[in-house]
Order: C-alpha cells, then structure tokens, then sequence
C-alpha cells in the first residue's frame, strides 16, 4: 500500500509469541510475512477498528507441499511500504521485521516509528530480542547470501548497512541518498553491490559494499514511475523492479487503475542497465524473481484498491508469471489474485508462488508448472493482513 504519513521518533513495542517451534534451516524453505492488524481494508476505504489484535510475523516452512506456518510472533508492522520490509537469514535464525507503526486513536493519524525489530527464531518460542534504531523509518530490507551484512532503505532518503555477527545485529554504517523517500533495496548476488529505489526521484541508484562500508558513483539505472519493489535472481543475472506508478508518489489526485510497469534489469555486468519495461495492470506491488532466473512474478492490484464508486474498481486483483527467454521477459500466465494483494515470492525449488492476499488475510499458493500458472487453492491464514514477506537469501 502506498501511503504519506508522519514520522515520529518513538522506540515502544509489545511483544508475544505464540509455541511453535522451526524445523532447522538445513531441512527448511522459510519465508517470513508480516501483518498489520491494526489497519483494514473495506471496499477500498482505511480503516483502523478499535481493540485490533496485535501486528503478528509468521513463519511459514515451504520444503514441502502445502507450505506450512511454523510460528507465529508478535512485532509491530505496517501496510505502507513496499511488501519486502521483512527478512530473513539464510541460516533461518534471525528474522528481521521493518516498517513499525503505530495508529494514535485520539488524533486518528498513522505514527511512523524509527527502529528494526530483531527476531530469534531459535527462541523457545520465538521472540523479538532486539530494537535498532536507524534514525528514520525504515522500509525495504535486504540481507546478503553471506548472511553477516543487512541493508534497509529509509523514508529519510537513507540506506543503513548492518553487520551480523550470530545473534547480534549492530548498525555498521549509513549513506545519505535522497532528501525524499527510498523503498524497496536489494543485495546482487555477489554481494558487491545493491539496487535502492528512490520512490519519489525516480529510477534505481546503485550501492558498492566493500570492508563493511557503503558507498555509491551515483550510478542509476531507468525505471518506471515510483519504483518500489525489488528482486534479484539467485543466479546472479537478473533484477526486477516493481514500478508502483503515480498512485506510488505522495498526494497522486484521483486514480483509475491505469496500466504501470516492471523493470528487467541485467545484473550480471557493471554498469547495470534496464532492458525492457513491462505493461502490467494498476500498481504492481509485488515482484520476484525465481532463484534459477528464469521466472517472473507480479501481483498487481488492478483496481481492487479502488472504493465501488471509482473508475476502474474491479474486486480482485492479477498475479502474472513471465518467462525470460533469450534476454527478455515474455508473459506465460495472468490469473485473478486477492483484494489490493500485496508481496509475493518464489519458493527454493522455483515450483510455487505465496501471494499475499492482504484483505482476506491468507497467503495463497500458486503452481508455476513450467509457465501455466495455476492457483493451488492452498491458503495459509494469517492473523492481520499480510503486508511484506520474503525467503531466505538464495
């Protein structure tokens, strides 16, 4: 969900968990989601109800079919962002959970907190274990295939870089890319470099990681309007970049569901560069890439956003897969979604998707079968709605 709203430095949370206990990370496929409760979609209008339950992370294990939801932890989250403020190391004993907000009743106004929740997935039963403060409200998240360096991209027009060292998660270094808002950022494969949305400048800007530092050339690649969520393939060739259009900037004016796109970015050589533009249905929220690089996921809400009385309303959304062949991105499948869906991200084995159905609170599954998507039927219900979901580094 795309969203303005004010930042305020506040560092209070409230924490439980459920007693569900993880397979270990050798015999697992984790992927992490986090849940707003707290605010709830009605035929396209916000609404906070009073007394919500608490903003939850769920853990759901995908090694074998039907994925499975393992745990269950409370953290504090939120819907404005691009679907990826949340992850996860590749050992599978740390999640990381951005985006944390809370909703003042008594002046009916979002407030935007400043911190990272660190979560011990090894805990019986999990728990958050640490707040960082990063200074401005942070957004997309990234964590390198090393698993000792995380990034996450700010509102401030910031990118943190954070060491891990086991259970320990310290704030190693910071570059200042904008004075407006960054969203979605991602590790390339080799872990040399990073892609970082600059939501409201425009285009992708690149990131060089070295010894623990941070620093750019100001190398850009082109996107579309409003970039906003990032992938990159596990095989080191490709990025997709979800390019959330006007409804993406702040004070858009009225809407009605026009077409947007997504970004195929070749990765595999410096400089990087933007190959092709893909015309997708009204704000492709969530993107991926397969680890092997060879399929393309997008869960556009289509107008499922929209309030009944707007043009271009319809009741559910679109989940697309494409097929890159011979250096470009060809569509495959188009089939319905959820309601205003939300993230969406590959399996290990490159066989499944788990979309995020936002107002109906539940993960669907979808088979890829080798390019004729199908919907699975499988849901795996959530408390609150699903907001941002990620895998571990592939």
């Amino acid at each position: 969900m795309t969203k303005t709203t004010p930042i305020v430095l506040a560092l209070g949370i409230a924490m439980s968990t459920d007693s569900a206990f993880l397979p270990t990370a050798n015999a697992a496929d984790l992927i992490v989601s986090a849940n707003d409760a707290k605010y709830v979609r009605v035929a396209g209008r916000d609404t906070f109800p009073d007394n919500p339950g608490p903003d939850t992370l769920s853990v759901i294990d995908a090694a074998t079919y039907p994925p499975r939801l393992v745990a269950t932890v409370e953290v504090t989250s939120t819907i404005a962002g691009p679907p990826q403020a949340v992850a996860i190391t590749p050992d599978g004993k740390l999640a990381v959970v951005s985006a944390p907000n809370r909703y003042d009743y008594a002046e009916k106004k979002i407030v935007l907190e400043t911190y990272l929740q660190v979560v011990d997935l090894e805990a019986k039963p999990p728990k958050v274990v640490a707040k960082i403060d990063v200074k401005h409200h942070p957004q997309g998240l990234s964590i390198n295939r090393e698993g000792d360096l995380m990034l996450a991209a700010t509102v401030g027009g910031t990118v943190a870089l954070l060491a891990i060292e086991g259970k320990n998660v310290t704030l190693r270094d910071e570059v200042k890319l904008s004075e407006r808002r960054l969203a979605g950022v991602a590790f390339t494969h080799d872990g040399k470099a990073a892609l970082v949305a600059l939501r409201d400048e425009q285009g992708v800007v690149v990131l060089d990681i070295a010894e623990g530092k941070i620093s750019t050339q100001r190398e850009r690649v082109t996107t579309g309007i409003a970039p906003y969520a990032i992938d990159i393939s596990g095989d080191g060739k490709w990025a997709i970049v979800g390019n959330a259009g006007l409804a993406g900037l702040a004070n858009p004016g009225k809407l009605a569901a026009d077409a947007d796109t997504v970004t195929l970015v070749d990765v595999s050589k410096r400089p990087f560069r933007a190959v092709q533009h893909l015309t997708v249905p009204s704000i492709p929220e969530g993107v991926a890439i397969s680890p092997d690089g060879r399929w393309i996921a997008v869960q556009a809400m289509d107008g499922s956003n929209l309030t009944p009385d707007q043009p271009g309303r319809r009741e559910r959304g679109r989940v697309l897969l494409f097929a890159i062949r011979n250096g470009l991105a060809e569509k495959t499948a188009d089939l319905p979604g959820g309601q205003a869906g939300q993230g969406i991200v590959f399996t290990a084995d490159n066989r499944y998707l788990l979309a995020q159905f936002n107002v109906e609170k539940q993960i669907a599954v979808y088979a890829v079968n080798g390019g004729d998507l199908k919907d699975t039927g499988t849901r795996i219900n959530v408390s609150g709605g699903p907001s941002s979901i990620r895998s571990m580094p592939r």
